[in-house]
């Protein structure tokens, strides 16, 4: 049973740890990180959200949508999103040993190592239409100080894909009554300009 089974995946939701470490603990699990996750969780968290972003590109010329990848790890979601006809998509993450795996498989433009958060990335304003975030809100992880920062560098009228365990809702003190409210304060508020979130959650063995 997966909730009897101890994984990286929960050694890594430590809710206490800094950016730094979190970074630090996967870049350890780098190389075991996508065994792991898609092997042994049969994880199908970068399907869904790959998914999710089909859905709500709609008709739009996929090879010309330019996409963000937030925590992207080592391109499980990037790679999803290819498969689909996305294939202008940049990559975010903290931790440059997921990044070094992610950059091999030759699917991104651009690759930046820097945690995302409420400190500006090194990206201008309006560039993408779409933002991917696979698995990126977890405890430990990203919190909805970044929410700014991600509506900053979304073009007008773009969109935020986010998908994340449904448990954080309920049970994550950082995202418990705040992450959702704060994705349609965000996504209605005159700092938005017509930028929409799109929030999927999924189940434990997502």
């Amino acid at each position: 049973m997966l909730a009897e089974t101890t994984t990286s995946l929960d050694t890594h939701h430590d809710p206490n740890s800094t950016p730094e470490e979190t970074a630090k603990c996967y870049d350890n699990w780098s190389g075991n990180y996508e065994k792991e996750l898609m092997t042994q969780l049969k994880c199908t968290a970068p399907r869904v959200c790959a998914d999710a972003m089909e859905k709500t590109m709609g008709g739009s010329n996929r090879k010309e949508v330019r996409i963000l990848d937030v925590a992207a790890g080592t391109g499980l979601c990037a790679e999803e999103l290819v498969k689909k006809g996305f294939t202008n998509i940049d990559a975010v993450d903290g931790s440059q040993g997921m990044l070094d795996l992610a950059e091999r498989k030759q699917i991104y433009r651009r690759l930046i190592c820097d945690f995302v958060g409420p400190n500006p990335l090194d990206i201008e304003n309006n560039t993408y239409d779409a933002i991917a975030c696979c698995s990126g809100f977890a405890a430990g992880h990203l919190k909805e100080d970044c929410l700014p920062e991600l509506i900053r560098v979304v073009k007008p009228g773009g969109y935020i894909v986010i998908t994340f365990r449904e448990e954080w809702l309920h049970h994550y003190e950082d995202y418990k009554d705040k992450l959702e409210p704060a994705c349609r304060t965000r996504g209605s508020g005159s700092e938005s300009a017509g930028r929409s979130f799109q929030t999927t959650t999924q189940a434990r063995t997502g």
